[in-house]
């Protein structure tokens, strides 16, 4: 919007220059050409006066006046002007001889040519020729086009100048709105944007601020609900889980044995379910900015913590080629770290005894790809539109186990750091976890 205002301004001061200064330099050409040639036609008609007179003191004053003003050219040269040249006989000086008329002679349409000829006849057979070079007409004619061209530009950089002032300055209401929506699209839902500038931008931003207010209210309650009752139902849960195990120790029935390992393990699921919406409620309620951190460091710290429980499956998590020390990505403290851990927990679940899981980075652009290969069964199309819903468990080697919230946490965490996650096939079989996040500016790489 600010360039365009300052178009604007430009074109409006543009046009304004044209209409007035481009009409007022032809006028001035005009009226240049006018007294040049006025003056030309008088001096010639003086030349052509002394001719007639035909004595002795006009005759020297007629010379002296020709050498003194140049190139005059008279015809006949007889016993008056013998040292002057004649002219040579053309359409011109025919008219001036037989008709008695004046002729003009510019040399072009176009503005003039290099030299104008003025014809004047004489009384008898005679004539005044005068060929007026115009290299000094052109010289002043560049000095007018020049100076209102200077000019011209000297104005429009004062206008784009002004302009800009001026566009920053409308413009900055809407500039805070949009700092506004911005941080509040990062998940800082307590942003607020002043209410300042026209009444137009400020019934806009009395209206964003009281929208926002609302919706961070509501969405506050949500999470405030989520996170207190996930919590007051650990307690009861451990209590009840205690006396199934209390119950499973005194009871010699098999059957009733069975029932309450079934019992226990739907309350063992229980738990893990209630521990994600906890997990779940604290990602949503992300607070934090994101940050450069280290995409290097991290990921070699969560391989490194989640090599003994795959060892123990001779599972291999290795790190597919290189990553750049220098390479920063923008996220909050933290998230990165958690989307890895349920990434890489999801794949050491599916993934076969002998298996492998491989983790590789790349730089593209203003963006960073993170995948997590595994070597498991996959996922159909159909389970990979469904895979980031809240409470969708996938079909792994050993059933359908966990909470459903592992893949919604990931998901949340990257979206919220201003990236996306997606679902492919990993070659050769298995499933291909891609993770792409900002690049910050700061990254060497």
């Amino acid at each position: 919007m600010n360039r365009q205002l300052i178009r604007s301004y430009i074109l409006l001061v543009a046009v304004a220059i044209l209409l007035f200064t481009v009409p007022v330099a032809f006028t001035l050409t005009k009226q240049l050409r006018d007294d040049t040639e006025a003056s030309i036609q008088r001096e010639a008609k003086t030349m052509a006066l002394l001719l007639s007179n035909g004595d002795t003191a006009s005759c020297q004053a007629l010379t002296k006046v020709a050498k003194a003003y140049g190139d005059v050219q008279v015809t006949p040269t007889d016993t008056c002007t013998p040292d002057l040249p004649e002219p040579v006989a053309d359409a011109a000086l025919t008219r001036a001889l037989e008709r008695g008329s004046s002729t003009t002679d510019w040399g072009s349409d176009f503005i003039w040519g290099k030299q104008l000829t003025v014809t004047v006849p004489a009384e008898g057979p005679s004539a005044v020729r005068i060929v007026y070079s115009t290299s000094g007409m052109t010289d002043r004619l560049w000095q007018i086009w020049g100076f209102r061209a200077g000019l011209a530009v000297l104005v429009l950089g004062a206008a784009a100048a002004i302009g800009a002032v001026v566009a920053r300055r409308i413009t900055r209401p809407l500039r805070e709105l949009n700092s506004m929506a911005s941080k509040f699209s990062d998940g800082d839902l307590t942003a607020r944007s002043p209410v300042t500038g026209p009444s137009e931008t400020q019934t806009l931003a009395r209206t964003l601020n009281q929208g926002a207010e609302r919706l961070d209210t509501l969405i506050a309650s949500q999470r405030i609900f989520v996170a207190d009752a996930s919590h007051q139902l650990r307690t009861p849960l451990t209590a009840l889980r205690l006396s199934l195990d209390n119950i499973a120790d005194g009871v010699d029935d098999e059957f009733v044995r069975e029932d309450v390992e079934q019992a226990t393990a739907e309350v063992v699921r229980m738990s893990r379910l209630v521990n994600g919406l906890l997990v779940l409620a604290r990602a949503e309620a992300k607070v934090t900015v994101a940050e450069p951190l280290s995409l290097r460091d991290i990921v070699a710290e969560r391989l490194a913590a989640w090599r003994p429980a795959a060892d123990e499956r001779g599972v291999t998590i290795a790190l597919g080629g290189s990553v750049d020390d220098r390479l920063l990505v923008l996220t909050g403290p933290g998230h990165l770290d958690q989307v890895l851990d349920n990434v890489l927990s999801n794949a050491l679940e599916v993934s076969p005894d002998g298996g492998r899981i491989t983790v590789r980075a790349e730089s593209r652009a203003d963006t960073v790809v993170l995948s997590v290969l595994d070597q498991g069964p996959g996922m159909s199309d159909a389970e990979k539109s469904r895979a980031f819903d809240r409470f969708w468990r996938g079909q792994g080697l050993t059933g359908r186990s966990g909470s459903g919230l592992g893949l919604a946490v990931v998901k949340q965490l990257v979206t919220d750091d201003g990236g996306t996650v997606t679902l492919q096939d990993a070659p050769g079989g298995g499933l291909k976890v891609v993770i792409s996040l900002r690049a910050s500016q700061k990254s060497g790489g």
